[in-house]
């Protein structure tokens, strides 16, 4: 999802994607315009986006570092 009001998200740390999630559900529920909620909503969307593929990234990095980059190939052997 993009958003001409969101700015790269490339330079924040998953930390810090976090924290704008908290800060955003807290205007979230303390505002009653319903206008307002659908655009916060869109940015915590965007948000949650982010931080979702970038540990699904991290998972699949750290999956095949355990796994020695070589998978099942290892574990068959043909005699």
């Amino acid at each position: 999802m993009l958003n001409p009001l969101v700015d790269s998200l490339a330079d924040l740390s998953i930390n810090e994607l976090e924290e704008k999630i908290v800060v955003l559900q807290r205007r979230y529920f303390m505002t009653a315009n319903p206008g307002v909620q659908h655009q916060i909503s869109n940015f915590l969307e965007i948000y949650k986006q982010e931080v979702q593929t970038r540990r699904a990234v991290e998972y699949e990095r750290q999956k095949n570092q355990e796994n020695g980059e070589s998978g099942l190939d290892d574990l068959i052997n043909v005699s």
